[in-house]
């Protein structure tokens, strides 16, 4: 079982590790040292979450169309070769090729990989679910989470070292750069591959249904005409636009404001990192003694007060009360991160997991879509109308503060129950998924 539990690990670290040079490098070299707008940067960045509809599609098809007896692994794979060619391509298109060319080549990355991360995310948390029962899904989403984040820390040191004596300047990085972003992309294919190997067994899960594939609209439609579902969704919608979105925000503003060189904001990850492993334990401690809600409600206030210290970090230009937002951010996102997986694996359908879990990713890229570019429209925004960059970036996590809220006041509408026992909401929902299937 614990092979099981690591190997899962180890796919959920492949495709965090092809996501860490854009979100946590890449973004900043684009603001910072090439000078583009962060509207532009978080709009090339949110293009891979235009896909997340393929998220619902694909997880039906995957739950119908078996390749070799296995509905998961060979679309995982998949997934992460698209998503390994796309972030190749990146570094190539930003710092090797300028003008209109880059950005047109830049557009090509970013689509190969956001189309390769909803394929494969969709098929390794469908996998999760099927291999563990309710009860132990708690269990393996912490420990793919500790697995990842372990290998991430680690990711954060080595890049920053592979750049801590270059100068932050275009021509100085585009080597250095490319270099670690592509070693990063073969690391991330072998740790994948060896997640895959032996993983899946032939015939897992239920026969498929039979009939055509429903589609997005459909069960979108069947989401909205049930209470419990659509509450619970627009509450994951607002709270990860705030925890999110500030993806494409951290390491820019190291740069601007705090004055931070690329080695330095390259370690904010780390430290992230580190920040998730606590929260990981304190979530599993919160949840012996409370409800997911209300663990769902503490994380949300480590959030607020999170954004609140970055706000008057943006302030005040201090390191300190910068380290200090970052430090409950991480707490804030790692409890939450378990709780709402948690939440996510217990309200899928057995007989349309794939489905299900698509369509809670379609959630979260929803929000990392909407919060990256609401944050980067009020951050130029307020920065062109003031010039104060500090300004600007406390506007937007005040922003992210408001949506935290947000979500505490739809959170705090859901049943007491766990959405986890049996409730007619979710029985209900069940039926008419498997009445539409049929």
């Amino acid at each position: 079982m614990w092979r099981k539990y690591l190997q899962l690990g180890l796919l959920h670290t492949a495709v965090a590790l092809l996501t860490l040079p854009v979100d946590d490098n890449l973004n900043r070299v684009m603001n910072v040292e090439l000078g583009l707008p962060l509207t532009l940067v978080t709009a090339l960045i949110s293009l891979p979450y235009l896909a997340a509809p393929l998220q619902v599609g694909f997880g039906a098809w995957a739950d119908r169309h078996p390749i070799a007896g296995r509905r998961r692994t060979p679309y995982v794979a998949i997934g992460l070769a698209l998503c390994a060619a796309g972030v190749t391509l990146l570094p190539v298109a930003l710092l090797q090729v300028g003008g209109d060319a880059g950005i047109g080549l830049a557009v090509v990355g970013f689509l190969l990989w956001g189309v390769g991360y909803n394929i494969s995310t969709v098929a390794y948390f469908a996998l999760a679910s099927e291999l563990f029962g309710e009860r132990l899904r708690s269990r393996a989403v912490a420990v793919m989470y500790f697995v990842m984040l372990i290998s991430v820390i680690i990711g954060g040191i080595v890049f920053s070292r592979v750049v801590a004596n270059v100068p932050d300047t275009v021509e100085a990085l585009a080597g250095p750069l490319t270099n670690a972003i592509w070693g990063t992309v073969g690391v991330a294919l072998v740790v994948g591959t060896l997640g895959l190997i032996g993983l899946e067994p032939a015939g897992l899960g239920v026969t498929p249904a039979a009939g055509p594939t429903p589609g997005p609209r459909a069960l979108l439609g069947l989401l909205a005409a049930n209470p419990l579902a659509r509450r619970f969704f627009i509450y994951l919608t607002l709270l990860l636009i705030a925890i999110l979105g500030q993806d494409v925000l951290l390491e820019p503003f190291g740069g601007q404001v705090l004055g931070m060189p690329l080695a330095e904001t390259a370690r904010l990850r780390s430290i992230y990192g580190v920040c998730f492993l606590i929260a990981l334990a304190l979530a599993a401690l919160m949840e012996r003694v409370l409800s997911k809600r209300r663990v769902a409600q503490a994380a949300a206030l480590f959030g607020g007060a999170a954004f609140t210290l970055l706000m008057v970090s943006s302030l005040t230009a201090s390191q300190p009360v910068f380290y200090s937002g970052l430090i409950l951010l991480g707490l804030a996102i790692g409890v939450s991160t378990v709780t709402n997986h948690s939440f996510m694996l217990d309200m899928t359908a057995p007989s349309d997991t794939g489905l299900f879990i698509g369509a809670w990713g379609l959630a979260v890229s929803l929000a990392r879509l909407l919060g990256g570019l609401v944050n980067g429209v009020v951050r130029d925004l307020v920065g062109g109308a003031t010039r104060d960059p500090g300004l600007s970036y406390a506007a937007v996590f005040g922003l992210q503060l408001v949506f935290i809220l947000g979500s505490l006041v739809v959170l705090a509408g859901l049943p007491r129950l766990s959405l986890s026992s049996p409730s007619p909401a979710k029985e209900a929902l069940t039926d008419r998924v498997s009445a539409l299937a049929e």
